[in-house]
């Protein structure tokens, strides 16, 4: 067993990055359930990727970058929200023009700076090797913040989850609770970018809850299942990309996306072998 814990145990940084990891599996997990099952996979990819100005900006003028990230995540759900109700267009439409905007807005900014180069791989990328004490401390508090939210509003969101018409008749205004489900997606993106990054913390919100979706179909027990997926995908993550010297947060993500599939292929060859008596006539026999 020394292999599959020594790299925790005899190292500090990776002891902090799996503590790191595992509490941004805890609050994705829970988070992206409701995004699982409210389709709001676009918007949350959206809000990954939006927050690149934000930084961006943030970092050149000498601020923190998760003040930043909640800047451009401020920007992207106003804007959405701006344009959906001054035009015509659909959500879909205004989150897309807000989407490329957001991310071309990033891209030039950072490029007008010639030491942006190792800044932008950490905020794309993450940098969970090199989290410390008070950043776990942070996603500590985040992560109880989105559960103890997630518990507090279980109701109306299983509800609007669902069946939308059914949380408005049961007196919980399916706008406003659709707008806290989006505060609670951007403060999961705004703090965890900083372990995974922008482009992969989308796949941790997205991948262990997909997981779990594909073996269990009520609400408590799929975020329990992801956060279970999503702390495996970050231990064997971290300990491949341990020792075969791979990028960190992309190795877990990528894992989780295996898992997926994995998943994914069994359940599709159980259906087949539970289907196939009987379609082959074996069952009247």
């Amino acid at each position: 067993m020394s292999p599959l814990v020594d790299p925790f145990v005899n190292n500090e940084f990776m002891l902090r990055a799996l503590g790191a990891g595992l509490l941004v599996s805890i609050g994705c997990a829970v988070v992206g359930t409701f995004v699982v099952l409210r389709g709001l996979a676009f918007i949350g990819d959206a809000l990954a990727h939006g927050v690149l100005p934000g930084v961006a900006v943030a970092m050149l003028l000498g601020l923190p970058g998760m003040l930043g990230a909640a800047a451009g995540a401020a920007v992207m759900i106003g804007g959405v929200t701006i344009v959906t109700q001054r035009s015509r267009l659909s959500s879909d439409s205004a989150i897309g023009l807000l989407f490329v905007g957001m991310l071309a807005l990033g891209v030039v900014i950072v490029s007008r700076s010639s030491s942006f180069s190792g800044d932008l791989t950490r905020i794309l990328f993450g940098e969970i090797l090199g989290v410390g004490p008070s950043d776990l401390l942070l996603q500590a508090a985040a992560t109880l913040l989105v559960v103890g939210a997630a518990f507090l509003f279980y109701r109306p969101f299983l509800l609007l989850c669902f069946d939308p018409d059914q949380a408005q008749v049961s007196g919980f205004p399916a706008r406003r609770y659709h707008g806290l489900m989006l505060l609670l997606v951007a403060t999961t993106v705004i703090v965890s970018f900083q372990a995974v990054g922008t482009l992969l913390v989308f796949g941790m919100l997205l991948a262990p809850a997909a997981t779990a979706a594909l073996v269990t179909s009520r609400l408590r027990t799929m975020m329990l299942g992801a956060v279970l997926f999503g702390a495996a995908s970050t231990y064997l993550g971290l300990l491949i990309s341990y020792n075969l010297d791979t990028a960190a947060g992309a190795t877990i993500v990528l894992v989780a996306t295996v898992v997926f599939f994995a998943v994914l292929t069994g359940a599709n060859i159980r259906a087949e072998l539970v289907t196939r008596p009987s379609a082959s006539g074996w069952g009247h026999e």
